[in-house]
């Protein structure tokens, strides 16, 4: 019996020791890779709610619409406090149907008062990154303040949602401000897919959009195709700025394994000197390094 105890502890050891050495063997490639980019990357990883990869992890970085990830789970707590229920419809006005941004649902509706559900609204947002949808569910629950106070009463401090979409419109450097390190971006995905959804309806609601999301295929998503996982995941994309780079091109999210292990992933690409496809494949690529890493160490310990 001794024995058999003696070789279960050596096992274990071995193992540990080279899932260990797989994550530094990860970040070191990942280290390499960014370096080797005319942009500003930053890449977080969160293994099982425990092992951390990063690169530039705690840096801030522009989240443009990612910011709507953090909005929908203030938005989700806000309605769960005070016993809204996801399907419950909100008052629009006309003057809060904008022509001039992204607005998909300014497409179907036009510049009309109307009534729309709080889950078509996010479905909006989360889905296909519509701005008016976004600034009508800031002003649900009080503005970009309340995100950011209850990014910060949860521990994420550094995810910071400070302006709307229309200021955004019309100072397109405000963007900069709604900001947010890779570390924190991670740790707020692993919290919400690994507890806030649990027992809260409206959570669930932000989870099956996230995992339905139409935006980003090129980017996280893109190596995942036919692997089994289930990923939910936000993105956001912007134009070049006054020195011709991209402000930023971004994909953060969580991605559930067939034998039930996960990671949580958030990759921010900023001032990147390519097109925006280019620049979403340098996403696409960590993405596939780090799906790759941990199922092979998933195989490895079979």
């Amino acid at each position: 019996m001794r024995k058999v105890i003696i070789a279960i502890l050596m096992f274990l050891s071995s193992a540990a020791v080279s899932q260990a050495q797989q994550y530094a063997d990860l970040q070191t490639r990942l280290a390499d890779y960014v370096s080797r980019q005319d942009a500003r990357v930053g890449v977080a990883v969160i293994v099982d709610g425990k092992d951390t990869i990063d690169v530039n992890g705690r840096r801030d970085f522009p989240m443009l619409s990612v910011y709507k990830f953090p909005q929908a789970i203030a938005v989700a707590d806000y309605c769960r406090r005070l016993g809204i229920q996801i399907g419950d419809s909100l008052a629009i006005s006309a003057e809060e149907m904008h022509a001039n941004t992204y607005s998909p649902m300014y497409a179907k509706y036009g510049k009309n008062s109307l009534r729309l559900s709080v889950s078509e609204l996010l479905a909006y947002s989360l889905q296909q990154s519509d701005n008016n949808a976004c600034d009508i569910l800031f002003r649900l629950i009080g503005g970009p303040a309340k995100v950011a106070s209850l990014m910060k009463s949860m521990g994420y401090g550094e995810v910071i949602v400070a302006n709307t979409e229309n200021e955004m419109h019309r100072n397109p450097y405000l963007c900069y401000q709604n900001r947010s390190t890779p570390l924190a971006m991670a740790g707020l995905l692993e919290q919400f897919n690994t507890v806030l959804r649990a027992d809260c309806p409206q959570m669930q609601e932000v989870a099956a959009l996230m995992e339905n999301c139409s935006t980003g295929v090129d980017r996280l998503a893109a190596p995942l195709t036919d692997t089994g996982v289930v990923i939910g995941h936000k993105t956001g994309t912007a134009d070049r700025n006054s020195q011709g780079r991209l402000v930023a091109i971004n994909d953060v999210g969580y991605v559930n394994l067939p034998d039930g292990r996960h990671y949580s992933i958030a990759v921010f690409v900023a001032d990147s000197a390519y097109d925006m496809a280019s620049t979403a494949s340098i996403i696409a690529t960590v993405s596939r390094m780090v799906y790759k890493a941990i199922t092979a160490e998933i195989s490895e310990h079979r």
